[in-house]
């Protein structure tokens, strides 16, 4: 593995260096334009009140994560990079851009991944839906990938089913394909995959994520308090 380019040796915060320079953080965001995402919490907030709510929770993320300079971080947008919102992120935190390509969504992470860890040891999948997600679950993945006794993988489940986090030194196409994304058997099949592929993981506590008018409700009732 080649050793970490200079530009992402200095893409810390306050000119340090990152915690784990040999892996990459690869976070996934929808644009949010009304009507194309958080659609399922529209009957509750309005096409462009889910839009609003989506992109406060993309900023939170960046808010979270960039400052504590874990590992170079990427944003991976779909449909494309040119939103707004996108372009002033990149210029407030300095994350890189990229365009998600793939017809689903397991083909746009395992694209992601596979690039990513084209010129990096391990990565870390997130999304922006996930409040309580932060530096201490993500800096626990990393250290799990990459110091001894090293997993292959590293999962962290969403109180619905799905999953919050995927952490991985390989980027193997079965975790990725015919998966019933949006369902509350995603982490459960992706266990059954790994297992099928002999790896060794860990997992992390679950968390809640905000994609159901409940969840919204919890969400407003934390952020209050």
């Amino acid at each position: 593995m080649a050793a970490p380019s200079a530009e992402h040796r200095r893409a810390a915060p306050g000119g340090g260096e990152h915690r784990f320079p040999q892996a990459r953080i690869l976070l996934f965001a929808k644009a949010p334009v009304p009507g194309a995402c958080k659609t399922r919490l529209i009957p509750a907030l309005g096409a462009v009140g889910a839009a609003a709510l989506h992109r406060e929770l993309l900023e939170n993320t960046l808010a979270r994560l960039v400052p504590a300079a874990i590992a170079p971080l990427s944003l991976w947008c779909l449909p494309d990079a040119t939103h707004p919102a996108f372009q002033a992120l990149a210029g407030h935190s300095g994350v890189s851009l990229h365009r998600q390509r793939g017809e689903d969504l397991g083909a746009r992470m395992l694209h992601a991944a596979a690039r990513a860890l084209a010129e990096a040891e391990a990565v870390v999948l997130i999304g922006c839906d996930c409040p309580g997600l932060g530096p201490e679950q993500v800096a626990s993945a990393l250290a799990a990938l990459l110091e001894p006794p090293q997993c292959e993988a590293v999962l962290g489940p969403a109180d619905d089913g799905g999953y919050v986090l995927l952490g991985l030194r390989r980027a193997a196409p079965g975790l990725f394909t015919d998966m019933p994304w949006g369902g509350d058997q995603v982490a459960a099949v992706t266990r059954e995959r790994m297992a099928a592929l002999g790896w060794r993981w860990r997992e992390l506590a679950p968390l809640a994520d905000v994609d159901r008018p409940e969840d919204l409700a919890r969400y407003r009732a934390a952020a209050v308090g």
